[in-house]
């Protein structure tokens, strides 16, 4: 069963028909108390993993668009040497880069979305343990109140009666996938018709990029 089963089969558990079932109720109660403490402890871990990649994207995003900025300034000064072909690769480097900050902005932006939906489910979480704790408290008074004026079989009956206000029912469901890498894919895989049709685009874009940069430098210079 997993992590996030447990819990939705913690949140859906019946405190009273656990307790009526139960041969000690105290100690049955604790114990549901404990085992949804543990797994608050399991979705604050999974909570913190999301985060700590989302920052990671994050990171590598701003690194790539860093080093396209960085081709475009050695594209300029090989433009400003006259070695037009020195320009050209750096200009192919550039794109390329933009290419992967593109990819992994888009990996971060569903990451952020995932850790949102896993803070959201610990919230939830954490007020129902709240309110289980309150509730196995009251329940625990309850039982122990039943045994002492040997009146079990009416307090079980009160149990009963207040069973709509115990636990409830809450499905917490959350889908943590892991972005894949666009980028590294696209190497992986054997080039297509229209990747051929890219690269002859991304040459004409070069091109222009090059025209543009060698007018713009031009200007400057004039």
């Amino acid at each position: 069963m997993s992590l996030l089963d447990r819990v939705s089969t913690l949140l859906r558990a019946n405190l009273n028909d656990l307790v009526e079932k139960a041969e000690d109720p105290e100690r049955m109660l604790k114990q549901v108390v404990l085992d949804m403490e543990n797994q608050l402890m399991q979705v604050k871990t999974q909570v913190a993993i999301a985060i700590a990649d989302q920052h990671l994207l994050d990171k590598k995003k701003v690194e790539h668009e860093q080093q396209a900025a960085e081709w475009r300034r050695k594209a300029e000064l090989a433009v400003q040497k006259g070695q037009d072909d020195l320009a050209r690769a750096a200009l192919e480097r550039a794109l390329s880069q933009d290419q992967l900050a593109i990819g992994f902005t888009t990996q971060a932006e569903d990451q952020k979305h995932e850790a949102d939906s896993l803070r959201q489910a610990l919230h939830k979480l954490e007020q129902k343990l709240t309110e289980t704790r309150a509730h196995c408290e009251m329940l625990i008074a309850e039982h122990r109140r039943a045994k002492v004026v040997g009146r079990a079989a009416k307090a079980q009956h009160v149990v009963g009666n207040d069973q709509e206000n115990t636990i409830g029912r809450m499905k917490s469901k959350v889908h943590v996938t892991a972005a894949e890498n666009a980028a590294a894919v696209e190497v992986l895989n054997p080039e297509s018709l229209e990747d051929k049709f890219r690269a002859l685009e991304s040459e004409d874009k070069v091109e222009l990029l090059l025209s543009e940069m060698k007018t713009r430098l031009a200007l400057k210079q004039g």
